[in-house]
Formats: structure tokens, sequence, C-alpha cells
């Protein structure tokens, strides 16, 4: 008996050691952020599968500014995972030399005309705007201190088009001589898909983070020219 009770008071003692030493899960308190936030994104834009005939012409920086207003909901068995969604506008700016593109013919087919030997326009861009919706998968090490926190995301955004245009600004004559000095802009949608959908990832630390997105939808509509996918590679401000 003596036996079992030393036993017994020796158990309740490794229990109560134990239970001393073990550390509480961390909770983590998201109480005092707020789920809505902007996330802006400066990037730097190409078509992925034009034709040489195209890109051969493509000058300077062609650039995209995306804005969205973003809502972040963070997963309750685990707050370091989030899924987020917003609403916002995306637009790219393609800039090329010596080219036309005919958006507001009437042919089946979009026209793009080479002015190697030809009157242009000495800066010349082509131009989209989409609404767009973008879903994210959001991982951060410090969700309770997101200034000072590793992130990663990968999304998709789906967008339905709200402009195309093309810009010309300075018409020169084919050896580079100004003729005049004015800009044309030409606004057609009727080449270009609707709806576009794209693929994205994104990294970074605080505030700032490198981001990737690919159309899964051509730039066109099919057969009325190559297919082309928009590839944008930049940088994101937001706060999540």
């Amino acid at each position: 008996m003596k036996k079992i009770f030393v036993v017994l008071i020796s158990f309740a003692a490794f229990s109560t050691a134990f239970a001393q030493k073990t550390t509480p899960k961390k909770t983590i308190d998201l109480s005092s952020q707020s789920g809505d936030h902007l996330m802006m994104q400066f990037s730097s834009d190409s078509w992925m599968g034009a034709p040489d005939s195209i890109s051969s012409h493509k000058k300077g920086l062609s650039r995209g500014l995306s804005v969205y207003l973003m809502m972040n909901k963070p997963f309750k068995n685990n707050p370091k995972f989030s899924a987020a969604f917003g609403i916002g506008i995306g637009t790219s700016h393609l800039f090329y030399e010596k080219l036309s593109m005919n958006i507001a013919g009437t042919s089946s087919t979009l026209i793009f005309s080479s002015l190697d030997t030809l009157s242009r326009f000495k800066k010349y861009k082509v131009s989209t705007a989409y609404a767009e919706i973008p879903v994210e998968i959001r991982y951060a090490t410090h969700p309770e201190n997101p200034n000072k926190s590793f992130k990663a995301a990968i999304g998709v955004k789906v967008g339905t088009l709200l402009n195309a245009h093309t810009k010309g600004k300075t018409l020169q004559d084919a050896t580079g001589k100004t003729i005049n000095s004015y800009t044309e802009k030409t606004s057609s949608k009727s080449y270009f898909n609707s709806t576009r959908i794209a693929a994205t990832a994104r990294i970074g630390y605080g505030a700032l983070s490198l981001f990737g997105s690919y159309t899964l939808s051509s730039v066109f509509k099919d057969n009325v020219a190559s297919k082309m996918n928009l590839m944008q590679i930049g940088f994101t401000l937001s706060g999540l």
C-alpha cells in the first residue's frame, strides 16, 4: 500500500512539473487590423507570343498600373493564411515605333502596318483598361504585424474590357522630320477580348512585394490576330 501511495505521489509531482514547463500555444490577435486595404501594382508589360513583325517595333518601357480595393479574410484555424478578394482597375500601355494598328478597321483581321519607309508618329502606344476582380490566397509569417512580415500570395484576376485605344504623338516623315505636332487617338474594342483572365503570384516583405501576372486569355479575339498573352512583372504596394 505504501509503495502504491509513493508511486501516485511521484506521478502527481511529475505531472505538475511537466504542466508548468508546457508553453501554451500563442494566439494571434488581429482585432486591431482592418480587413479593407488598397493594393497598387506597377509593372513592365509585354505581349508574349507576338510575332517579330510586331515585337521588333517595341520601343521604350511598356508599363501598367493597377489599383484594387481588397478585403482580407484570415483563416480561423491558421491566421497566417488568408483569402483576399477585391475590385479595381487594371491598365496596360505598350509603346511602339514605326508601327500602326488599325483597331478601328472593319476587316476580319487586325492590320498591323510597318512604317519604316512611311510617315509615322514619333510616339505611339496601344492601351487597354479592364475592370477586374482579383482573388488571392495569402501567407504571412507575422500577420499581426504586416509591416515586418514575409509575405507570399498566389491568385487569379478576372476582368472585363472598359477601354482600348491607340495614341500617336508628333507626326514625322520617313526621315524623322516633324510634319505636324498633334495627337491622334483612336478608340475601339472590336478586336480585343472583352474578358481577361490572368494568373498572379507575388512575394515580398512588409508593404513591398514583387509580382508577376500572365493572362490565360489572349489579348485579341480568336482569328483576328496572332495569339498574344499579356505578361506583367513589377512591384506591389499593399498593407497586407
